[in-house]
C-alpha cells in the first residue's frame, strides 16, 4: 500500500491538468443584429387539398356574418333610443314654447269631416295673450280678460249730462278713439306677459307649472286607474294604513319629478349641443340630471311598471328603456 498513490495525489493531479475556462468579450448589440438580420416568418399559404371555391365561399360567408352583426347592434341602439331626449312627442314639444299641444285627431274624425286636419308639427307659439291660455308673471287668462275689461270701463270717456248742447261729432269720435286705445293697449299689454316672448328661465318656470298639472297625482288620480295590488298585499295581516290627504297640488310624485328634470334636461342639451361643446360645468350639470332621473325611472318602474300612470308618463315624456337601463355618457 506504501508504494501504491492514493487517491488525494489522483484529485489533485486531475485538477491541475485541467486549464480554467477562456472567457471573451462579446458585443451587447450582438444578439441584436442577428434578430434584425433574421428573415421574417412564411405566412402559412393555403395546402393544395384545400378547394379555391370552398376558400372564397367561407370568406364571403364571415364577411355576411360580421355585417349582420353590424346591423343588429344598429338595430338595439335604435330600440333603446336616446339616453338624453329619448322619443320626440307633441309634449315634449310644446316645452320649447311652454305652450300646451295641439289636440290630435283619429283618422274616423278625418273622414268624418268633424275636425280639422292634423298637423304633425304644433303651430308657433302665438305673440298675443288673447289665444294663450298658459301666461307669463303668474297670470291666468281670466285674470288678465277681468282685469283689462276694468281697465277700459275706467278709461272710458264721461257722456255729458246735458243731451242738448252736446255734440254728437265729437262725442262718437272719442268713443272711437277709446276704444281705437283699448285696443292697443290690449294688444300691447298681452304681448308683454305671452310666453312667446319670455325668455328661457319663464319658459321653465311655465313649463314646471304645467307638468305639476298635467302629472300631479291630484289631477291623475281623478281618470287614472291605480295599480292592482300585489298578492303579497292582497294575503298580508298586516292592516292598511289610511293615506294622508293631500294638501296642495302634488309636488312630489316620482312621476312629476321625472317631468321636470326631463324639461330641465332638455334646455341643458340644447345649450350643449351648440357652440357651448366645451362648458364643462353644463356638462356635469346635465350628467347630474340624468342619472337623478335614472334613478327615479327605476324606482318606479318597479313599482308602477304596467300601471296606467307609468304608461301615461311614458308616452307623453317620449322615455325609452335607454333613460333608465344601462350606463349613461354624455360625450
Amino acid at each position: 500500500m506504501a508504494g501504491r498513490p492514493s487517491y488525494q495525489w489522483a484529485i489533485r493531479s486531475l485538477r491541475e491538468s485541467v486549464q480554467p475556462p477562456i472567457y471573451r468579450w462579446r458585443s451587447p448589440y450582438r444578439a441584436l443584429h442577428k434578430s434584425s438580420c433574421r428573415p421574417k416568418p412564411q405566412q402559412k399559404s393555403r395546402g393544395l387539398s384545400e378547394d379555391s371555391y370552398a376558400y372564397h365561399y367561407r370568406r364571403q360567408r364571415k364577411a355576411a356574418n360580421v355585417a349582420r352583426q353590424g346591423e343588429l347592434q344598429e338595430q338595439r341602439a335604435a330600440a333603446l333610443g336616446d339616453p338624453i331626449r329619448g322619443v320626440t312627442t307633441p309634449f315634449i314639444e310644446s316645452l320649447g314654447s311652454a305652450l300646451p299641444p295641439q289636440a290630435t285627431t283619429t283618422d274616423e274624425e278625418m273622414a268624418n269631416g268633424t275636425s280639422t286636419p292634423f298637423t304633425e308639427k304644433p303651430s308657433p307659439s302665438p305673440a298675443s295673450a288673447a289665444d294663450e291660455d298658459h301666461l307669463n308673471y303668474y297670470l291666468t287668462k281670466p285674470e288678465f280678460d277681468e282685469n283689462l275689461d276694468y281697465s277700459r270701463i275706467l278709461s272710458e270717456p264721461l257722456l255729458s249730462v246735458d243731451r242738448e248742447t252736446v255734440d254728437p261729432v265729437k262725442e262718437a269720435e272719442a268713443v272711437k278713439a277709446h276704444e281705437l286705445g283699448h285696443q292697443n293697449a290690449y294688444e300691447a299689454v298681452s304681448r308683454i306677459v305671452s310666453l312667446a316672448n319670455a325668455n328661457n328661465k319663464e319658459r321653465t318656470r311655465a313649463n314646471v307649472q304645467r307638468i305639476i298639472d298635467t302629472f300631479g297625482r291630484h289631477n291623475t288620480d281623478l281618470h287614472l286607474k291605480p295599480k292592482a295590488p300585489s298578492l303579497q298585499s292582497m294575503y298580508s295581516t298586516i292592516a292598511e294604513q289610511t293615506p294622508t290627504p293631500r294638501a296642495g297640488p302634488d309636488t312630489g310624485s316620482s312621476e312629476v319629478q321625472i317631468g321636470i328634470l326631463t324639461a330641465k334636461i332638455r334646455v341643458l342639451a340644447d345649450r350643449y349641443e351648440g357652440a357651448n361643446r366645451n362648458d364643462k360645468v353644463n356638462k356635469r350639470n346635465l350628467r347630474l340630471l340624468l342619472h337623478r332621473r335614472q334613478k327615479l325611472l327605476k324606482y318606479m318602474h318597479k313599482k308602477e311598471r304596467g300601471s296606467e300612470r307609468w304608461t301615461n308618463m311614458i308616452e307623453k315624456l317620449g322615455l325609452t328603456e335607454a333613460t333608465w337601463k344601462g350606463q349613461i355618457a354624455v360625450e
